[in-house]
């Protein structure tokens, strides 16, 4: 597919987990990427045929550069909505479509439904695209497969036991390729305006049954053990901040008891089945090893 005509697309959040496979996913497509980043060090970890600009959300007027003569914007928000309006405007200004990825804040399921400071801003960002009138597609990935390495690693890799809150809540953990794939799919091909996607993996699975998983593809087996709400808060002291645990503790708890919510959007889009949990563990293994 030969995509020369194609207006360059701006990635923000571009050396972010999903930000740097979108990247990819366009260059295999054929389109002209550009990669938003706070440090132009970060460059470096970024394939040469990316043009790459600095700038931050929080600096409007340093955002000017990056978007005129782009043609889309995938956007991941993580500042403070102050500079929205301001961000929003320039956007408008330049680019005619934006693929912004949110969260399921407005998903029907106990999981998503509990108090969260992230899902406000996602409803504030998502106010400023309608009120923009430019072309946009909401992406909204559940639980990433990806997280488990930061939950579960550091036990795994020293053979002790999972000890975790919630073991029986369901989740249904999504790859963040397929995730990225969706999203660089949105950015360059049309049909998807005004397209609202909740993104889950293809299966419900407890907590528990996650770190199950993980061990029969290290092939080993991993003692589980539940943790206490009040555990896990004074575990997480200065490693997440407290409105993140509480969201996390409140959302598992509602969980618990019914499937997780499995959506079929990363095949209707793609025409390939969303990869298993099991998968993405076979594909990251050294994660949970430490061998690199």
């Amino acid at each position: 597919m030969n995509h020369t005509h194609l207006a360059p697309v701006l990635v923000t959040g571009a050396t972010g987990r999903i930000g740097r496979v979108v990247i990819d996913r366009l260059l295999d497509a054929g389109v002209p990427v550009r990669a938003l980043t706070h440090r132009s060090e970060a460059a470096a970890t970024l394939p040469t045929n990316v043009k790459v600009f600095t700038g931050d959300l929080t600096v409007p007027e340093s955002l000017d550069p990056a978007l005129t003569g782009a043609g889309a914007v995938f956007l991941v928000w993580t500042a403070p909505p102050q500079t929205a309006a301001a961000v929003f405007e320039r956007l408008a200004a330049h680019v005619r479509r934006i693929v912004f990825l949110s969260s399921p804040h407005q998903t029907p399921h106990p999981l998503f439904q509990q108090p969260n400071p992230m899902a406000a801003l996602h409803a504030d960002i998502e106010r400023f695209i309608a009120a923009t009138g430019v072309e946009s597609t909401i992406i909204r990935p559940g639980m990433l497969a990806s997280n488990s390495p930061a939950w579960w690693a550091s036990a795994i890799r020293a053979g002790e036991v999972v000890r975790w809150p919630y073991g029986a809540a369901e989740t249904a953990p999504v790859d963040d390729r397929d995730v990225a794939a969706v999203a660089a799919w949105t950015l360059h091909q049309d049909g998807y305006v005004g397209g609202d996607y909740v993104l889950t993996g293809p299966e419900s699975l407890t907590q528990a049954a996650q770190v199950g998983v993980i061990g029969d593809v290290l092939g080993r087996r991993i003692a589980f053990e539940e943790m206490t709400p009040d555990e896990f808060r004074s575990l997480s002291e200065g490693t997440a901040p407290s409105s993140v645990v509480d969201m996390l503790l409140a959302a598992w708890s509602a969980a618990v008891g019914q499937p997780a919510y499995v959506t079929t959007a990363v095949a209707d889009i793609l025409g390939t089945a969303p990869r298993t949990f099991r998968q993405w563990v076979a594909d990251h293994a050294t994660a949970f090893t430490g061998d690199r």
